[in-house]
């Protein structure tokens, strides 16, 4: 039996059509479309690192992951050194402005205040926790020795900040007795 060369392209190119259609038969009939990024307005700084915004109408709190200001609200405790700055500093930069949120896989989505844990992104794409940091209006913070995406990124920037006698870390600020929160 003898195949011309004309059938044996026709059935060589049916079976290529047949294994394609097996392979892809698993594959989503449809490609999701990638959501924009969402952003969301500032309706309260509470203070260095820590905020409220406001997402399907409701008031939602979100504390910045990998920083942590002075402290200047917490009751229990008084001001701390640079707090008022860092406080001053995040209102002065977010309050009424449009941001985006960023979740970590590596962290829990919410803390034990209930507050969302989140990375916060300024309009013009300037990460805002890592800003912070660099600029000497808090510290690098590991929550219960948790890594997170940017831990490499905002441990350098406190050295930066360090080194370069930023803030906090100014000789004049806080009588020159800081040490980590």
């Amino acid at each position: 039996m003898k195949i011309s060369s004309k059938k044996l392209l026709s059935l060589l190119f049916l079976l290529i059509v047949l294994l394609t259609a097996y392979f892809l038969k698993d594959l989503p009939q449809e490609t999701k479309a990638v959501a924009a990024p969402s952003w969301y307005e500032v309706v309260k700084v509470t203070d260095g690192d820590t905020i409220n915004v406001k997402i399907d109408n409701k008031k939602v709190g979100i504390r910045m992951i990998g920083l942590n200001t002075p402290e200047t609200v917490d009751p229990r405790i008084t001001v701390q050194c640079f707090g008022r700055e860092a406080s001053n500093k995040a209102k002065e930069m977010l309050t009424g402005q449009t941001v985006r949120l960023e979740a970590d896989a590596t962290q829990d989505d919410k803390d034990k205040y209930d507050r969302l844990l989140r990375y916060v992104y300024l309009s013009d794409g300037t990460l805002f926790n890592k800003w912070m940091i660099e600029n000497g209006f808090g510290f690098e913070y590991t929550y219960d020795s948790n890594p997170y995406q940017y831990q490499a990124d905002f441990k350098a920037a406190e050295k930066a900040a360090r080194d370069n006698k930023s803030g906090l870390w100014a000789d004049s600020a806080c009588g020159g007795k800081l040490k980590s929160l």
